[in-house]
């Protein structure tokens, strides 16, 4: 076996052979990104052997692990030793890495903040090949708060110190139902200053109908639900106030149906399910079925000859909770989609703001998922959808991640994602530009 530091100059060594002049991308064993990128030439650095557990410490709170370790292992390694992440995205293959660069955000995020508010130390590989530690506060500290919401347009994370938290072996979950969003929203920021509480987040499945979902770790259990086969988690919602779950299993409630997009591959009907097996039920899975469809175009082809357009609008946007009832009103009337997550989130630590993604101090967001298409038999152009999303998002304060599609203008983009620090940390890390601009990147999908 080599160890970190073999893998690690294996990297260096093929970085630097690769970098005359061509652009750079990593090749790796999944991807959470639903932006398609140009084809172009590049050199592919592989990663992929970078996926282990160095250490876990209980008594400090940290795990010691390599950025592209998937978050199911890290939470096979964690667990057996009474600890989990302290923010665990819902997504198995999500690396530790990618979360970091990218944004990650769970039901702990009340608490804890994003993934990147839980990262006590990272070592980086620039574009040059030399690789720097970085620390909230040793030299590379601009770098520490600048990394979130890079998406590897500075270097990228191959070793990473994080928080993880002590649990218990179950997790009582309550449901709480409400029929008016000004009073959804109220009780879930209420429960956000509770301590008696673990996770928060909650579901909307129409104008009516809305549950606030708790999370409490316990020792002991009455049952325990199973929504890895043939239940479904999200239906459970609708149907029970309270349940029951291993806390590996609630970690991973999320991933068995991706949410509800499990629909789009038809892997909610009973009979598909029992055809793909309880090992395929995940969302690996369905990314492969996504990009195959992507490549094939089968689905557009289709709705072309029914003559239909279809437009995906895949998006997770915080917005200041005092906003939420007006941005789900204008959502509920503009882009059809049902259901929506809503997780709230306010920042961790006020000592320590991510210049990249700058939440304001005290202040508690609500983060709102909705990952589907819409589709029009209207001839309507391009992002029409997610342009209005980011419109809306921007007026009211709020912010959006950049794994998907993005249609903002050069200079709005700028006002939004701090320019002036990016700036800076490119012309420091990446002189040469080796690595895409995080515009060109991320709207223009270079």
């Amino acid at each position: 076996m080599q160890s970190y530091e073999e893998r690690k100059q294996r990297l260096i060594d093929d970085l630097r052979k690769g970098a005359n002049g061509s652009s750079l991308r990593l090749a790796k064993a999944t991807s959470n990104l639903f932006r398609d990128r140009a084809n172009s030439a590049a050199h592919r650095l592989d990663v992929r052997d970078l996926d282990h557990v160095l250490g876990i410490d209980t008594a400090a709170g940290l795990v010691d692990v390599e950025g592209m370790t998937p978050y199911e292992a890290l939470v096979d390694a964690t667990l057996p030793e009474g600890a989990m992440p302290a923010v665990v995205p819902e997504l198995r293959s999500i690396t530790i890495g990618g979360a970091v660069a990218g944004l990650g955000i769970e039901a702990s995020s009340f608490r804890h903040g994003l993934v990147h508010e839980t990262i006590e130390q990272l070592e980086v590989l620039l574009p040059g090949g030399e690789v720097v530690l970085c620390t909230p506060d040793n030299e590379h500290s601009d770098l520490f708060f600048g990394f979130a919401n890079s998406f590897g347009t500075l270097g990228y994370a191959l070793r990473v110190k994080a928080k993880i938290v002590p649990v218990k072996p179950y997790v009582r979950i309550r449901h709480i139902r409400h029929c008016d969003p000004i009073a959804f929203f109220g009780d879930l920021e209420a429960w956000c200053g509770r301590s008696n509480v673990d996770f928060v987040e909650g579901e909307v499945f129409g104008r009516d109908e809305m549950y606030v979902s708790l999370g409490r770790f316990t020792d002991q259990a009455p049952y325990t639900s199973d929504y890895g086969f043939e239940c479904i988690y999200y239906q459970s919602i609708r149907e029970k106030e309270e349940d029951y779950l291993t806390t590996r299993d609630y970690i991973w409630r999320w991933d068995t149906d991706w949410f509800w997009c499990s629909k789009m591959v038809f892997a909610e009907h009973p009979m598909v399910r029992r055809l793909l097996g309880r090992k395929r039920l995940q969302s690996v899975t369905y990314m492969n079925i996504l990009r195959v469809n992507g490549k094939l175009g089968l689905l557009r082809a289709i709705d072309r000859l029914r003559g239909i357009r279809s437009e995906a609008v895949i998006q997770d946007v915080p917005v200041p909770i005092e906003h939420a009832p007006e941005f789900l009103d204008f959502f509920l009337r503009e882009v059809p989609i049902l259901p929506l997550w809503t997780c709230p989130v306010r920042v961790a630590n006020p000592n320590r703001l991510f210049d990249l993604f700058r939440m304001e101090p005290g202040k508690l967001y609500v983060n709102l998922g909705f990952w589907d298409a819409v589709r029009t038999r209207e001839d309507l152009p391009a992002g029409h959808y997610n342009r209005r999303v980011e419109r809306k998002v921007r007026e009211l304060g709020g912010l959006k991640s950049l794994y998907s599609e993005a249609y903002y203008e050069r200079d709005e983009f700028w006002e939004l994602y701090n320019k002036p620090a990016y700036d800076r940390l490119k012309a420091k890390y990446d002189p040469n530009g080796q690595f895409k601009n995080l515009y060109d990147k991320c709207v223009l999908r270079q």
